[in-house]
């Protein structure tokens, strides 16, 4: 298959890319070894770490190279900066199993991952961040344990080598939010660090900043869950792109995903409360006129505006009752992202149609 290359600033996105818009998107010249499916592939998303690069790529070919397995990295650049962009080119040169995906511009992390998803062909999906702190040689282990029946594998940074105030004790507070109100078993929901299936992350379209409730998203279809403790790094190059202002951004969408994992399950009831309310109060007022007919009068003013206002309250509740079921049908009907994950060993499947042995390249 010939190569294109393309133009940074006006090439056209690849047909059928993921979200934000297809225009967000453009592939540098794809390597050779991008053209069939691989047993492994990792999503690195990559925003101003060019120094530390050329360290992770080597890690990860000793680490995950040494499996036996066929296998990809695609770097996801979320319009880096610095020379980001320039060392993923020189990197793809020089090793096929280096695909690359540039975004025209900065959209943040989780579109960086949801397009890694998107233009990933391996069985198993492995997330890392690219700035050295997840531990490529963790990965075989995390594989392991996903080929032991599990769907999704976290990385859980018990022993995390970050600054206390601003990211120790916040992340620690979040976790107990997400796990209080989600019901997720997982410690740290927040590690980049993740194995998924191939079923389940064409399941999970994420937006906004849920990367880091893919473990959430995943239980909610029914997802087996794992978790292993994984090495944690200090950061050597660069600065880090969170701070304490994403704690707003966090709750907003620890509310969002409250609302995916029940009310969207079977929005009936949740309606049906809302018009609770506006049914009471004229089945009251029917209830009194009944029982003390005198106490109902239409001749005065202020009787005729009470009866416009029980009869407008009345066909508030009317309104969201039919609304809810309006809400159940699209539910029944939409292809929602929490439908059951099948219940069999597919993990295991795949070893046997793609055997370690075949090589990539020549595909």
């Amino acid at each position: 298959m010939p190569q294109r290359r393309m133009n940074p600033d006006r090439s056209p996105a690849p047909a059928g890319g993921p979200d934000p818009n297809h225009a967000s998107q453009e592939p540098a010249s794809q390597g050779t070894g991008s053209r069939g499916p691989v047993d492994i592939s990792l999503v690195v998303p990559v925003f101003d770490e060019e120094e530390n690069l050329p360290k992770l790529h080597a890690e990860i070919v000793e680490h995950v190279g040494s499996m036996g397995r066929t296998w990809e990295v695609l770097y996801v650049d979320d319009r880096s900066r610095d020379r980001s962009f320039e060392v993923l080119k020189a990197l793809q040169a020089e090793d096929p199993h280096v695909r690359v995906v540039r975004f025209r511009r900065n959209f943040g992390q989780t579109p960086a991952m949801s397009a890694g998803f998107e233009h990933s062909k391996g069985h198993v999906v492995v997330t890392l961040d690219a700035d050295l702190q997840n531990d490529p040689a963790d990965i075989p282990a995390l594989v392991a344990e996903l080929e032991s029946g599990f769907d999704i594998v976290v990385g859980w940074r018990k022993n995390r080598q970050d600054g206390l105030m601003l990211r120790k004790v916040p992340s620690r507070i979040a976790n107990r939010m997400i796990a209080k109100i989600t019901g997720s078993p997982v410690h740290d929901t927040g590690c980049t660090l993740k194995v998924f299936r191939r079923e389940l992350v064409e399941n999970l379209p994420i937006y906004a900043e849920q990367h880091r409730f893919l473990p959430v998203l995943s239980l909610a279809s029914g997802a087996r869950i794992s978790e292993l403790v994984v090495n944690h790094r200090p950061r050597i190059h660069g600065v880090s792109k969170y701070g304490i202002g994403r704690a707003v951004r966090v709750a907003l969408d620890l509310l969002t995903m409250k609302m995916l994992s029940s009310f969207a399950r079977s929005p009936l009831p949740y309606f049906a409360l809302l018009g609770v309310p506006f049914l009471l109060l004229p089945a009251m007022y029917l209830a009194g006129a009944l029982l003390l007919p005198g106490s109902v009068s239409f001749g005065t003013t202020w009787g005729q505006a009470v009866i416009l206002n029980l009869g407008v309250t009345s066909m508030a509740g009317v309104y969201f009752v039919l609304l809810g079921l309006l809400a159940e049908l699209v539910v029944k009907l939409s292809r929602r992202s929490d439908r059951p994950m099948a219940s069999r060993p597919a993990v295991r499947a795949w070893r046997s149609n793609h055997p370690s042995g075949a090589a990539e390249a020549g595909a």
